[in-house]
């Protein structure tokens, strides 16, 4: 071939694959099927939702369970499915270099094996995602910081799961989910006026007024900084004034862990109208309702003398626990028929025990879902305690919903679709983000409407009388009289963790393992950490070799 063949060769080679790399899909640069972080995000959230979305439909662990189970085709579907789980579970076990043997264990003891594996799985895949999770912020635990000694993180803070962006060049909304460290957002407990009390000494509540009281407050409370005659400056034996010590010191505990109002929800009547079939009252839609952000203490005392006026009122509440060894709570929801309210907690903190003139009103109803930990979460921060107390969680149990969230019940009444995005999100975060301002304002806006609703269907259900009623007003009081109870650090409280692990350790071990735990605590509580963020709990995970 001479030589202007071998060029027009050339050309034909050149423009071909010139054509093919145009005509060629580019390959993603950050894995198949994704074109960056965000994409594969949103892609892994959303399936990690459905897939609880899902669980949650499974039948409930008892008869409910034991019915399902009696057909053979859903015996057979639990095992297809169930070695389909333990077959995905082994493949990231191995992705991850664990050990990986789910099936095939001993018959015996195969359930504590596999629960052994996931334990341990868990512990390295977390350990693994906070190395890299570190290095994206710039700290690499292995080699210096990948990031500029000047950059400086976006100004704008979204919460710790996810952010809404808009695709500029299409115009379209799109949603992208962001992972960002509890450590961009600056710790609100250096604000507090009371420091927070870390101390291993049992909880003392903060109440030192007792509005709407039947039985007074006990001196103790009202008298906390006045100086007491001390028994051996009487003039009494010495016998006698050790007898006197030790029954004021019985009083001053007896006081201290009695609970405020335990008199006044003991002899709580519910007027007749609370035990009759009620007319629902719907909702306004959010967009015609009025909504107030309170961070005012001039805000909080109009709010409180709003609520005074009605005769119920929806609560919810927002805490986080991660960055703090007690716990805050971050946020207060509060909704009447007609107004929704969002309190700064972290601003008024000192100042919320206003509500507790309104709160423990006995002619006010205030409405919870899963008041479990909100009673306790109002003690520990705030000093509030409730009187009157409605919990649609426990109306959804006795009504046998199946699924007894909230996201369900607003769903079945109000035809009204949650947003769980913001459900792990870190409420510290100020100025509040406009889309977790909604977020936390749904929570409430329907429940006084679902409240309605579900007296009506638990009348129904007691064929016109009111005895599941008064089944849910007992539920619902039984857990107003629950107390908060600090975690007390004692020379055993390393043993509840150390059951856990399912191991055996000789007496070298057990010592070092107990001594893990007890600096573990500490540097918590002097921090004011979670145990679980101030020090890895894999470090107590000892192995025997």
């Amino acid at each position: 071939m001479d030589a202007s063949g071998q060029d027009e060769g050339k050309m034909k080679q050149t423009s071909t694959s010139s054509l093919n790399e145009e005509t060629e899909p580019k390959t993603s640069d950050f894995c198949p099927g994704f074109n960056d972080v965000d994409a594969f995000v949103k892609y892994g959230l959303g399936k990690v939702v459905a897939a609880t979305k899902a669980s949650a439909n499974l039948p409930q662990a008892g008869d409910e369970y034991d019915f399902y189970r009696s057909f053979p085709g859903f015996q057979e579907f639990c095992e297809t499915q169930g070695d389909r789980l333990l077959h995905c579970m082994s493949k990231l076990m191995q992705y991850h270099g664990c050990r990986a043997h789910m099936r095939g264990c001993n018959k015996l003891t195969g359930l504590e094996e596999r629960f052994d594996l996931v334990v341990d799985s868990n512990d390295v895949i977390l350990e693994q995602v906070g190395i890299l999770l570190d290095e994206a912020s710039g700290v690499n635990r292995t080699q210096q910081p990948i990031m500029p000694a000047g950059f400086q993180p976006p100004k704008t803070i979204v919460s710790s799961w996810n952010r809404k962006g808009r695709d500029h060049g299409q115009g379209s909304s799109s949603e992208t989910f962001r992972l960002l460290h509890a450590k961009n957002i600056q710790r609100p407990q250096l604000k507090f006026k009371e420091k927070v009390d870390n101390s291993n000494t049992p909880f003392v509540p903060k109440i030192f007024i007792k509005p709407n009281a039947i039985k007074p407050l006990p001196s103790y409370f009202t008298n906390k900084h006045i100086r007491k005659e001390r028994p051996e400056d009487l003039d009494v034996p010495a016998a006698l004034a050790d007898f006197i010590h030790q029954q004021r010191t019985q009083e001053h505990m007896d006081n201290m862990c009695a609970h405020p109002y335990q008199y006044e929800l003991d002899h709580l009547t519910l007027s007749e109208d609370l035990l009759k079939k009620p007319e629902p009252q719907m909702y306004k839609p959010l967009s015609e309702t009025n909504c107030l952000f309170v961070d005012t203490l001039e805000d909080l005392v109009g709010l409180n003398e709003k609520l005074a006026k009605t005769s119920e009122f929806a609560v919810d509440l927002e805490h986080h626990s991660y960055r703090s060894f007690l716990g805050i709570t971050c946020l207060m929801q509060i909704s009447t028929r007609e107004e929704d309210f969002i309190i700064d907690c972290l601003e008024l903190r000192s100042e919320m025990y206003i509500l507790n003139e309104t709160f423990t009103d006995p002619s006010i109803v205030k409405v919870f879902h899963g008041a479990d930990s909100d009673i306790e979460w109002l003690q520990k921060d705030f000093g509030l305690y409730v009187v009157n107390m409605f919990d649609t969680h426990q109306a959804a149990r006795a009504l046998n919903l199946g699924r007894n969230s909230l996201d369900h019940i607003l769903k079945l009444y109000c035809n009204v679709d949650s947003d769980k995005r913001y459900q792990l999100a870190d409420w510290r975060i100020r100025p509040l983000p406009e889309e977790m301002f909604q977020y936390a304002r749904v929570d409430t806006h329907y429940l006084l409407y679902a409240y309605d609703r579900l007296r009506v269907d638990l009348f129904d259900a007691s064929n016109g009388q009111p005895a599941l009623l008064q089944v849910v007003w007992q539920r619902s009081k039984d857990l107003s009289l629950r107390k908060y109870i600090k975690p007390i650090f004692t020379e055993d409280s390393y043993m509840d963790l150390y059951r856990k692990q399912k191991r055996s350790f000789n007496t070298q071990q057990l010592a070092a393992f107990r001594l893990l735990y007890a600096w573990r605590d500490k540097l918590a509580r002097q921090e004011d950490e979670s145990t679980g963020y101030g020090a890895h709990t894999r470090s107590l995970d000892m192995s025997t070799s």
